[in-house]
């Protein structure tokens, strides 16, 4: 159980890493890092990336777990309105 909460502790929490990338994204955007500098932020965005699609699995596995235990009702996939874009 302790190294549960040591891995847990390390790696920051989704809103912080989808944070952390919309900065790093913003910086690369500007256009004006020098190529390593560029080159750095930029693997350290998909590290954040793949962390970010790391914590929706497991979220979305937590969901269906939760709702198999329900009461029998299916999960359906989300389709977004298309009002909202």
């Amino acid at each position: 159980m302790g190294i549960a909460l040591s891995k847990a502790a390390k790696a920051p929490d989704f809103e912080k890493a989808l944070s952390e990338l919309e900065q790093l994204v913003e910086r690369l955007e500007r256009g004006d890092l020098p190529l390593d500098d560029a080159l750095k932020t930029f693997e350290r965005g998909v590290a954040l990336t793949r962390q970010c699609q790391e914590a929706l699995k497991a979220a979305q596995a937590r969901v269906e777990i939760l709702a198999a235990r329900g009461d029998g009702t299916s999960v359906e996939p989300f389709e977004p309105d298309d009002d909202a874009g």
